[in-house]
């Protein structure tokens, strides 16, 4: 009795876990998913991606990178943020020549491709969009160093730029960052607050990614709309990774209204994994030297993807991104967490299991094992971002 009993349980658990990998497929196509950050457009760039129409390289179906159409499909993403990334050392007006050189790229895309891809400048334009059976492009501008006036914040807006990250690896003149210890500001500058308050008025999300803790409560004092964190995770995880929201600051932005989109990559997820990558760097070095290899091109960046392809201990998984989510919920509620993956942005670093746009249903099935409701995933894959994203868009309106 107790063997028919036991071969019972296991018949119900193999149906429960097909029904939930079916269902999880299904959910993702049903539902919009929105995701926060998607480094396409830098990775095309310093892989000298050509304006012309003779170029094969647009996404549509490829081998390189974390994403294109196809495999986007597959996992159900409709509406990647392209990520209008300026990297720190980029100073003056040439953050401004880079910032449009990327945008011209994402409107190219989306002119040549248009069967596939539009651009997009608000939720009801995404579901425009995606009823049409194409991705969403919306762009969000990671590091706000190409504001060099408060003007400029309404061009890039009608450039198609909805959200923009105060700052990067560097303190700029709007904020200190969460990677620089010089602390220039003590949080936001005063022309800084000026730039989250226009941004407002203007209907552009405030982007807290990247920025320093001081200067998180500072745009926390001073905005007048919610805030997102396009892609961060939590820092209960990761301890002394200030890059990651503590739960204060989950406790902060449930208070604002906003949203925090979890990064996938695996030192955002683990600190015993970021730990174990930093025990390698001497080594990396000394295999650049040996090999003549300048440690910041990007045939450094393949040798370290193959240095560590073969240590599984390099690698969080998708069980981990789950728990950040149980985490942020149980800290800040199932109406402030979203998804932002960090795709093409950090390199060989994704977890198993989430390894490029095609396995968000790997993530969703995991969710449902969890006992995550249909309406909680739906919050997640785009419901908390869109209400967030038109509650600035309406405060623009009003202002």
């Amino acid at each position: 009795m107790k063997k028919l009993l036991f071969l019972a349980l296991c018949y119900c658990n193999i149906i429960n876990a097909q029904t939930n990998k079916e269902l999880s497929v299904n959910l993702a196509k049903q539902y919009i998913l929105v995701d926060g950050h998607v480094d396409l457009p830098y990775r095309l760039k310093i892989k000298n991606f050509r304006l012309e129409k003779s170029y094969t390289g647009i996404p549509v179906s490829s081998k390189d990178g974390d994403f294109d159409f196809r495999r986007a499909q597959a996992g159900g993403l409709d509406a990647p943020f392209m990520s209008i990334y300026i990297p720190s050392y980029v100073q003056g007006k040439d953050c401004q020549l880079l910032a449009d050189s990327l945008i011209n790229m994402v409107q190219f895309i989306a002119k040549e491709k248009s069967k596939y891809f539009e651009i997009a400048k608000s939720p009801t334009e995404i579901q425009r969009i995606v009823n049409k059976n194409k991705i969403a492009l919306p762009m969000g501008m990671e590091n706000g160093s190409p504001i060099l006036a408060l003007s400029d914040i309404a061009e890039y807006r009608r450039k198609g730029i909805s959200y923009i990250t105060l700052t990067h690896a560097k303190d700029n003149h709007i904020s200190d960052s969460s990677y620089d210890t010089t602390g220039t500001w003590k949080g936001l500058s005063p022309y800084g607050i000026d730039v989250v308050k226009t941004m407002a008025k203007e209907g552009i999300l405030i982007d807290v990614s990247h920025i320093s803790d001081k200067a998180f409560f500072k745009v926390m004092e001073v905005s007048p709309v919610p805030v997102i964190a396009s892609h961060s995770s939590a820092r209960h995880f990761t301890p002394g990774f200030e890059r990651n929201m503590s739960d204060d600051m989950l406790r902060s932005l449930r208070k604002n209204g906003g949203v925090i989109m979890v990064n996938f990559g695996s030192t955002f997820l683990e600190g015993a994994v970021a730990d174990y990558r930093k025990k390698f760097n001497a080594d990396l070095l000394a295999l650049y030297k040996s090999k003549n290899i300048d440690p910041s091109s990007n045939e450094a960046s393949k040798l370290k993807d193959e240095f560590f392809d073969s240590k599984k201990e390099a690698f969080s998984s998708v069980f981990m991104v789950a728990n950040h989510i149980d985490h942020i919920v149980k800290i800040a509620g199932i109406d402030h967490v979203g998804l932002g993956s960090d795709f093409d942005g950090v390199g060989n670093s994704l977890p198993t299991g989430l390894k490029d746009v095609a396995d968000y249903p790997k993530l969703i099935e995991e969710l449902l094992e969890r006992n995550y409701s249909k309406g909680d995933i739906q919050k997640i894959c785009s419901g908390n971002v869109f209400r967030v994203w038109d509650k600035a868009l309406e405060y623009a309106t009003m202002n």
